[in-house]
């Protein structure tokens, strides 16, 4: 009969071997252990490729419809339809992958992409009507494959709870930003020195491989809903009601909160890349945009880096109550500089440090809506972050681009700060919503552990 002590160590050995094989461990979480998930490379390189057209795709049409209409205002309209009909629509295609599955949703949705793309390519060459070409961008923009919600959902379904989640959410805002980056100035290369037409050919041909790539995955991918709930009905287990039933991520009132809150985030990119470049051109310095908007995107990948390398000891409620009204302080004082007068230096510094405040927040809205939402809408529910940020960046070039138009380059900076005031006002108003149903006390660990979170 084996002793007390000896029984410990067993279930200690045990435990590091499911650790191990989950890959957590008891090490402080960091980017090097959240690598070594089982199976993290096998869709993290294919999805890197096949995100890089979500970036692509609006920078592509403004280049093409600006060249054949001769007017940046109606290359804009069209290219926010896209946006507009990609943040509306988007989030069913995550619904149906939480169903059916991410690969029987991707495939055919990449198909459908290309020939949605190649017709509004089409419509602008051939000099069709304008109307035409808005009715094309509602499709191209509809059919655009959510890859980074998809990465995100395999993310949550291999860590399960885990410290690493933190981190995950981290290390995807790193890369959805490199994207945003790298996307645009391709975008820009392919249409300026190739052809008008080219970033939109090019963007439609990389959604096809990387978009077949990335569902061929599919030992990675989270079982669809139907799955788990056949498995329940085998086996006699209880399955959560969102895993058998076509429940909508909305449905949750937290996740509602959070898309405010993205969506004000997203008026920031937006109202900060049309705002820098009037501004740029407005002082005879049109050269230096890309260097004021690359200092901002610098600075929020920067602090992404650092907010995924820290193990908080504050639960995640409360770090998104303190981030996001310094954002909001950081917006105010790039559109008070805005309006004094013509400083460069200084708002391209201020532009660099709400920068810093926006990775924070955005992070923790991803973080948080894992634990908000079942298993069986999680898709759905990053689909929809990631297009309030969509929407969200369309609406705010737009308003920002006729603020600079009628009332000065400096008035689109305005924008940010309007959309982020009015989002801290629905988090402060409904802040009890980001609290899971459960009380957050307990949150599941994988392989039938469970652990304390953090409670606000």
């Amino acid at each position: 009969m084996e002793s007390p002590a000896t029984e410990t160590n067993h279930a200690q050995t045990d435990e590091a071997r499911e650790n191990r094989r989950s890959g957590r461990s008891s090490q402080r979480p960091g980017y090097g252990q959240l690598l070594r998930t089982e199976g993290a490379w096998s869709f993290l390189l294919p999805g890197f490729l096949a995100r890089q057209p979500y970036a692509m795709l609006t920078i592509s049409i403004v280049l093409l419809v600006q060249h054949t209409t001769g007017s940046f205002g109606l290359a804009g309209a069209v290219s926010a339809t896209a946006g507009i009909s990609m943040a509306l629509i988007a989030p069913q295609s995550g619904r149906l992958a939480d169903r059916f599955g991410q690969g029987a949703v991707l495939v055919p949705q990449v198909f459908l992409h290309v020939l949605t793309v190649a017709a509004l390519i089409a419509a602008a060459l051939l000099g069709a009507p304008l109307w035409v070409l808005f009715v094309a961008a509602v499709p191209a923009g509809a059919t655009a494959p959510q890859i980074s919600p998809m990465v995100r959902a395999r993310w949550a379904a291999r860590l399960q709870g885990s410290p690493l989640m933190n981190t995950a959410a981290a290390f995807e805002s790193v890369t959805d930003e490199f994207t945003f980056v790298v996307g645009p100035v391709l975008a820009t290369a392919l249409c300026t020195g190739v052809h008008p037409a080219a970033g939109l050919a090019a963007e439609a041909g990389v959604s096809l491989v990387g978009g077949l790539v990335f569902a061929a995955q599919r030992r990675t991918q989270p079982a669809p809903a139907r799955a788990r709930a056949g498995a329940g009905e085998r086996t006699g287990t209880d399955v959560p009601q969102a895993a058998g039933r076509s429940t909508s991520a909305l449905a949750v009132p937290g996740a509602r909160v959070l898309v405010a809150a993205l969506l004000g985030i997203g008026m920031v990119f937006g109202g900060m890349q049309v705002s820098l470049t009037a501004f740029t051109e407005s002082i005879g310095q049109p050269g230096i945009n890309g260097v004021m908007y690359g200092v901002f995107a610098a600075g929020n990948m920067l602090a992404a880096v650092v907010v995924g390398a820290i193990r908080w000891k504050r639960g995640p409620q409360t770090r998104l109550l303190t981030a996001y009204p310094a954002l909001v302080a950081a917006a105010a004082l790039v559109a008070l500089t805005a309006q004094l007068g013509p400083w460069a230096v200084l708002l391209g510094a201020l532009g660099a440090l709400t920068g810093l405040c926006v990775a924070p927040c955005m992070i923790t809205c991803f973080t948080l809506i894992e634990t908000l939402v079942p298993a069986g809408a999680r898709t759905e529910a990053l689909t929809w972050l990631t297009g309030a940020v969509a929407l969200g960046q369309a609406t705010g070039s737009t308003v920002a681009g006729q603020l600079a138009d009628h009332s000065g380059a400096g008035s689109g900076f305005l924008t940010p700060l309007a959309g982020t005031g009015l989002a801290l006002l629905v988090l402060l108003s409904f802040k009890k919503a980001l609290h899971p149903a459960h009380n957050g006390l307990v949150a599941a660990r994988g392989l039938g552990h469970r652990t304390s979170v953090p409670v606000d």
